[in-house]
């Protein structure tokens, strides 16, 4: 079984404003990652929320995920995949890890990710744009536990680099894999954005 873990637990510091809840389209910025996650081969969601949760999750449960809560979400990101992989099945197979904030990331782009997982059979998947490395990346879960104990000020650099020769890059052709929303104009130049406030 191959779970989307999607990354929703940040502050949004440099955005001045929580960007997961920012409209995107006719729905909100997260609401968008996951359902590029549920339209994708993924079998199961889960979301890890932890800054802003109590606005987040009612956003995201008629969608019928499941979710983590990162208590140590000001650690930075590799924190929400450790709570991520820690709530996640023992027979979960592997983990697409998505980021909250890339709404425009199309669900062919995760489906190509988990083809070259299935075909490849390496332990980690990363998406490519003309040799540039970008998200969302697939853990196998043989990984779980190195991952559990990595220090969160070095993300998962120890990991791939550490298991060079059990990576797969897949050209995906898409340049999405190398955006996201950190500022005002990030988000200012997006072309599905509405003007509608969040309710």
């Amino acid at each position: 079984m191959i779970w989307a873990v999607v990354l929703a637990a940040g502050e949004s510091r440099r955005m001045g404003t929580q960007k997961l809840l920012l409209p995107f389209g006719d729905a909100t910025v997260v609401e968008a990652v996951v359902r590029t996650a549920l339209a994708s081969r993924v079998d199961r969601g889960l979301v890890v929320i932890g800054a802003d949760r109590d606005a987040v999750r009612p956003r995201l449960e008629p969608s019928g995920v499941a979710f983590a809560v990162n208590e140590n979400y000001q650690l930075g990101m590799l924190s929400s995949v450790q709570a991520g992989l820690r709530a996640l099945p023992d027979e979960a197979e592997a983990a697409v890890i998505l980021l909250g904030d890339q709404p425009f990331l199309p669900a062919p782009v995760v489906d190509a990710v988990i083809g070259a997982y299935r075909e490849s059979r390496k332990g980690i998947v990363i998406p490519t744009f003309q040799g540039r490395r970008g998200h969302p990346i697939l853990i196998d879960l043989k990984f779980r536990a190195e991952v559990l104990a990595l220090d969160p000020a070095e993300g998962l650099r120890r990991l791939i680099g550490a298991h060079s020769d059990d990576i797969s890059e897949v050209e995906v052709g898409d340049a999405n894999i190398l955006r996201d929303l950190d500022t005002p104009e990030d988000y200012a130049g997006l072309p599905n954005r509405t003007k509608k406030e969040p309710s």
